[in-house]
């Protein structure tokens, strides 16, 4: 009889924490206040205005002709950016491309060199096509007044090269890198340093990109957020969601209209 009772108490009070855990939380069904029209909208680059694409046969070759291995290359870099800025080392985002490469590779059994591993990664990024919506988008954004700026994780120096043979150049006011502030995104203190720069407040600030990390990143920072759908990227379900989910550039410049 009594373990009876403690099992049932036990189911009880499972279930009453349980049915806790996945209420809502008040605060995400609180009514929100409307959103204002940015001042500034800052985009990510790679994969959210450049398709990394034509860097899968180059990376491929590299790696014996493993083509699929580029996600996982690429989220390997993304990770590793993570773990150097966590441990308050760091490296730019090139090195830690070609020393990611490395890892791939090792772990697939397969020998690169330093060399082969740059070579195949800066020659294609460097050169990187815009996807197609990206230059209409954002000559329609322009045409409606907004400052246009991009913030990324690799060097200034790369991103302008990258935005010049992309010819997206002329539709930004500024470029702006995470060498200026020595932490990768999603780092917190990296958004806050490109508003502070921009000399605007956290919410007259949209931030746009295609991966779901960079998202919950400039929300927490408090900036107001866009989601590309772009293929294969999706949001990380734990974190809020953002303020505008579209498919391209095209559709966020038509969203955004409305506040001229």
């Amino acid at each position: 009889m009594k373990i009876r009772i403690l099992l049932s108490l036990a189911t009880a009070f499972f279930m009453l924490n349980t049915s806790s855990a996945f209420a809502k939380d008040p605060a995400n069904t609180a009514v929100q206040p409307p959103l204002t029209k940015p001042k500034v909208i800052i985009f990510d680059v790679n994969e959210t205005l450049l398709d990394l694409e034509n860097m899968r046969a180059s990376v491929g070759k590299a790696l014996n002709g493993r083509e699929d291995l580029l996600p996982l290359w690429f989220s390997t870099m993304l990770h590793h950016s993570l773990v150097v800025s966590a441990t308050g080392d760091y490296q730019t985002f090139g090195s830690i491309g070609v020393a990611s490469l490395q890892m791939v590779a090792e772990i697939n059994g397969i020998a690169i060199t330093p060399e082969q591993a740059k070579t195949a990664i800066l020659t294609p990024l460097r050169s990187l096509p815009a996807h197609p919506d990206v230059a209409e988008g954002l000559a329609k954004l322009k045409a409606q007044g907004y400052k246009l700026v991009t913030l990324t994780n690799s060097s200034l120096e790369g991103v302008t090269l990258q935005l010049k043979n992309a010819h997206l150049s002329q539709y930004f006011d500024a470029n702006l890198s995470i060498e200026s502030v020595g932490v990768f995104k999603p780092y917190l203190k990296t958004y806050q340093w490109a508003i502070k720069d921009l000399g605007v407040n956290a919410d007259e600030a949209l931030m746009v990109a295609a991966h779901g990390w960079d998202i919950a990143g400039a929300d927490k920072a408090g900036l107001q957020t866009a989601f590309i759908r772009r293929q294969g990227k999706v949001l990380f379900p734990l974190a809020a969601q953002p303020d505008y989910k579209v498919l391209d550039v095209i559709e966020l410049a038509s969203i955004l209209a409305k506040f001229n």
